[in-house]
This record gives C-alpha cells, sequence and structure tokens, in this order.
C-alpha cells in the first residue's frame, strides 16, 4: 500500500488545503462542552486533532466551549484538562475558554444586526419550534422580523443590561425561513440565562448558542481545520455562514468525520449521571464505565488507548467497534510492560508435611520472560503456602491436571508436590489440603526426568500481603443490549465482585496507585486509584488474560 492510499480523507484534504495555499500551516483544537467527564468516543477526536497538528509540524489548542451555564462545572474542567494530559496531547500555553470571547461574540452579534442579518424575537422556544416547520414544510417568517436595526440594537442592549427575564427575548440570525435545512432556518444565536458561570461569574445575563459561538472560536483562535464529528454534518452551512458574515479573513474549514462507537456500552452523559446519583456506581470513574477516568482507574494505558483509536481507523461511515478490540490492545501493550507476580485469589491453605518446620528460602524468580530489563525477584517458599481453591478437587473430572489425593504437580518456580488429602470443617469445606515435596525438584524440575501435567502458583502464608480484589464485568447485560423498551438500562447485576481476602506475595508490597501487575494465571491488575492503601492494597481486574478477539491480517501485519 502507498502512502496516498494509506492516509485518510482528513489528511487528504488538509494535503490539498496546503499545496493550493488555502492555509500555511496546521491548527487545530479539541473544544469539549464541561458538563460531563469524557469518554473512550472524546479519546478519538482527541488525539485526531492532536495527532494532526504533530503530523504537520502544527499547533493544537485545547479550549472549553462554555457557553451553556445550566450544566457546566469546575469539576468537570478539571476531570477534562487531566484526561487530556493523561492521553498525552499537549496544548502548551494554549489553553482557551469560550468564555473568554463573550465580549467579542456580542460584539460579532451587534455586528449582524447592523448588516440587518439578526433580529431579536419574543416567540417562546414551544413558538420557535412551531414556525420553524419540518423536514417536509417550509418554515413561516417570525412576526418580529421586520424590527429595525436601532430597535434591535436597543433590545439587545436591554437582553444584556438584564432587563429581561429568561427566555422573554432571543437574538436570531436572518438567513432563510424555506431553507431544506432546518438549521439555516433563522436559528437562535443569543438567548436570557440569569445563571452564574463557572468562568464569568455574573458578568453575563445573555449567552451564545453553541452553534453561533463555536465557528467565532474557531476564527480567533486561528484554527484552520475545524474537525468534528458527524452530527454536525448538517449544522457546517450554518458554520460556514457565520465566518462569511463576520467577515473573518481566515475563516477555518469544517470537517466531520464518523464517531467511535463501542458495542454494549454507556457513554450517555445522563445515563451516567443517574448511575452515579442512584449509587449504582461510585463515581464518573467507576472502573466498568468507559469514560477516560474510568479506564485509567481501571488500569488502561494511554498507548493502549492510542493503539485502539488507530486500529478503529478515520472515515465518514459509522462503524461500531468491540470492546474486545480494546481489551486487546490493553493485553498487548501491557504483556511485555508489567511484571508477572503471584497473587491466590480465593486461598486455601496448602502443608507440606515433610518440609522443614519453620525453614524460609528464596527462590529467585524472573519478573517477566518476554522482557528481561524487568529483572527478577526473590520469592520466599515455606512450609505453609496458599493455592487457588479451584487448584485442587478430591473427585476430579477427567483431563483435570491440578491437585487431588496421589496427584502430583509443579509448584511454580519451586518443587514437584505429590497431594496426600485434606482436611475439611464441619460444613465440609476444605480448610487445609496437605502434600510432600520432592527436594531434589528445586526449580520445578525433577532429576530424573519424571513428568507433571499441572502446574499451580502459590503464595508462602508467612509473608503473604492481604489485599482486596475487584473483578469487573460489562455494566450491561450484553445479552438484553443497553436498553430496555422503557429507555432505562439493562443492568449486569454480576458486573462487580469483590474478593477481600486475597493473598499477594510480599513483592507487591509499597505498589503505588496506578501500578499495572500481571497476576500469574489470571489476568491483569491494577492498584485502585482511589481506594487502595498502605493497610491494605486494592486491586481492580484490567483485563483477563485470554480473549477470542483476533486481530484482522491486514492489521496484525501493520
Amino acid at each position: 500500500m502507498s502512502e496516498t492510499e494509506s492516509r485518510n480523507f482528513i489528511e487528504m484534504i488538509i494535503d490539498k488545503d496546503l499545496a493550493e495555499g488555502t492555509c500555511e500551516t496546521v491548527h487545530t483544537r479539541f473544544p469539549p462542552e464541561p458538563n460531563g467527564y469524557l469518554h473512550i468516543g472524546h479519546a478519538k477526536s482527541i488525539l485526531l486533532n492532536y495527532g494532526l497538528a504533530r503530523q504537520y509540524n502544527g499547533k493544537f489548542n485545547m479550549r472549553f466551549d462554555d457557553t451553556n451555564p445550566t450544566k457546566e462545572d469546575i469539576e468537570f474542567v478539571e476531570s477534562i484538562k487531566e484526561d487530556i494530559q493523561w492521553l498525552g496531547a499537549d496544548w502548551e500555553d494554549r489553553l482557551f475558554f469560550a468564555s473568554d470571547y463573550f465580549g467579542q461574540m456580542y460584539e460579532a452579534a451587534v455586528k449582524l444586526i447592523k448588516k440587518g442579518k439578526a433580529y431579536v424575537s419574543d416567540l417562546t422556544a414551544e413558538q420557535i419550534r412551531e414556525y420553524r416547520g419540518s423536514l417536509t414544510e417550509p418554515g413561516k417568517d417570525d412576526p418580529y422580523n421586520t424590527r429595525t436595526v436601532e430597535e434591535n440594537l436597543q433590545l439587545f442592549q436591554e437582553m444584556k443590561d438584564g432587563k429581561y427575564g429568561d427566555g422573554e427575548k432571543v437574538l436570531r440570525a436572518r438567513i432563510d425561513m424555506a431553507s431544506p435545512n432546518i438549521n439555516m432556518r433563522d436559528p437562535v444565536i443569543y438567548r436570557v440565562a440569569h445563571m452564574n458561570h463557572h468562568n464569568t461569574g455574573d458578568a453575563w445575563c445573555i449567552y451564545p448558542m453553541y452553534d453561533f459561538a463555536h465557528p467565532i472560536e474557531d476564527a480567533i483562535e486561528g484554527i484552520t481545520h475545524s474537525i468534528c464529528t458527524l452530527e454536525f454534518e448538517d449544522h457546517r452551512p450554518l458554520y460556514d455562514w457565520v465566518v462569511r458574515e463576520l467577515e473573518y479573513p481566515h475563516p477555518p474549514k469544517q470537517i466531520e468525520f464518523a464517531k467511535l462507537y463501542l458495542k454494549n456500552v454507556v457513554t450517555g452523559k445522563r445515563y451516567i449521571k443517574k448511575l452515579v446519583q442512584e449509587n449504582i456506581v461510585d463515581g464518573w470513574d467507576d472502573p466498568r464505565l468507559v469514560s477516560i477516568a474510568a479506564l485509567r482507574r481501571r488500569g488502561f494505558t494511554p498507548e493502549s488507548i492510542q493503539k485502539f483509536v488507530e486500529l478503529c481507523g478515520v472515515s465518514k461511515a459509522q462503524s461500531i467497534a468491540d470492546y474486545a478490540m480494546l481489551e486487546y490492545c490493553i493485553r498487548e501493550d501491557l504483556k511485555a510492560k508489567a511484571p508477572r507476580l503471584m497473587a491466590v485469589l480465593d486461598p486455601v491453605k496448602l502443608i507440606i508435611d515433610n518440609y522443614p518446620e519453620g525453614q524460609t528460602e528464596m527462590l529467585t524468580v524472573g519478573n517477566n520472560p518476554e522482557n528481561e530489563a524487568l529483572g527478577s525477584r526473590e520469592v520466599p517458599f515455606g512450609r505453609e503456602l496458599y493455592i487457588e481453591r479451584e487448584d485442587f478437587m478430591e473427585e476430579p473430572p477427567k483431563k483435570y491436571f491440578r491437585m487431588f489425593p496421589g496427584n502430583e504437580v509443579r509448584l511454580m518456580n519451586a518443587y514437584f508436590v505429590k497431594c496426600t488429602g485434606c482436611v475439611k470443617n464441619q460444613a465440609g469445606e476444605v480448610v487445609e489440603v496437605h502434600c510432600t515435596y520432592d527436594p531434589a525438584s528445586r526449580g520445578g524440575n525433577s532429576p530424573d526426568g519424571r513428568k507433571v501435567k499441572g502446574t499451580i502458583h502459590w503464595v508462602a502464608a508467612d509473608t503473604a500481603l492481604k489485599a482486596e480484589v475487584r473483578l469487573y464485568e460489562n455494566i450491561i447485560d450484553e445479552e438484553k443490549g443497553v436498553y430496555n423498551e422503557d429507555g432505562s438500562l439493562n443492568l449486569n447485576p454480576n458486573s462487580l465482585t469483590v474478593l477481600k481476602d486475597c493473598k499477594l506475595e510480599p513483592a507487591f508490597a509499597g505498589a503505588e496507585k496506578y501500578a499495572r501487575f500481571q497476576f500469574v494465571r489470571q489476568g491483569f491488575f491494577c492498584v485502585d486509584a482511589r481506594d487502595s492503601g498502605p493497610e491494605e492494597l486494592v486491586f481492580n481486574r484490567i483485563v483477563s488474560l485470554k480473549s477470542s478477539f483476533v486481530l484482522p491480517k491486514s492489521d496484525a501485519a501493520q
């Protein structure tokens, strides 16, 4: 595949603009509204805009589109900044707020009034919708569109001065009530809202509408390519109208691409807000969600998300990605990065009856066989160990090669042991498994060449650390789909399993928040950034070790 053929459609548009001199450099931006946490879909937009700026040696702006104070909060501002920095997008010294330009937007609206391109209307929101018409019927002229320029200037000034209540008057652009594009039927560009703004306080009681504010912000900042998702395609004529009528010398170009959709996940802010409010999840960063903060807390890496976005590609065609592909990306990223340590999640005591009492020996174990640079560690071994409860059965089925009376297995990196039986409590539950060991098999190999089919991991009882481990599944019941008929969410009752008495080897001591490990035979896990502490470690399972997902050959070859 040649370089030209492999370029996406946005790159080809930019190449053409640079070649024709439409622009001399590339300047992009990411403009979120601070009304919630960002999710995996936003990661595509962030990385696309930032990636294009880097690719063309241009600039990348971070800008909050904070034109709607009814839904915005400083908490969301701070979380978004943290997410974008974590993903690796660097806005340098170019952090902006749409509210920084409220004065210029007001002057822009005055300019449109003076040109006869905007007027003040007294219609209610419901009346405006009624007058707008439908997809099959043209709209009707606003009865207030005959006001003179002088009247409109005075009324707009009075709106700004706080003379009118919320919804009492609006400023509309005068375009074309018969346009086939409903967005061009005299859209509202300013409304009255007596609200305290997180950035400007009570300085304003009128606020610009997004479709009016956004092109002005882009033009003021010198954005060359305003890259957004497909739902804004029908808004592009209005975007172009605003920058044309306001006579900006270097109008930005809007380009739309397909959103990143993930199958069977919840991204809607109102749904997540409800989950938070009803304590179904423990916040916007609950690891069962796909907000960027949640993925970070669960243990995903920026590199894994970058790879996922790259595999999804950039196009105009809508498609839905499988969550398994995101899991594939984190497995691929961590398999050589993460130390492989031993943790027993459902412990039962294993006692080696012929091992010397009170003796502890240290075994040298490599930290990751795929990455020798991670070195090795000393692991304590003794007479009493913990093993997984599922690694012992009194009456095993065929092809069960782990511990059962009379069977010999390998303790990983340690010795061959032969199971001799077990001890149960009054309820019939196994509380101890007993075995004998072969001292000549140190390191996990027998000198006489005999083979064993089962290898199990373990943790020495005397030095074991206690930990809480959280196992996550999709918060949505995938068999039923995301939504019920009434619009509510189909929640998976088994989306979180908490294991309270897990046993970990001493190498986990002092693990920092967000530290990632592979638990041998269990999966990849991350130290929980919120709840873990020196008294007890808390781990989140990032992903299991295996998946049915297979990367297509065309992608695997890249």
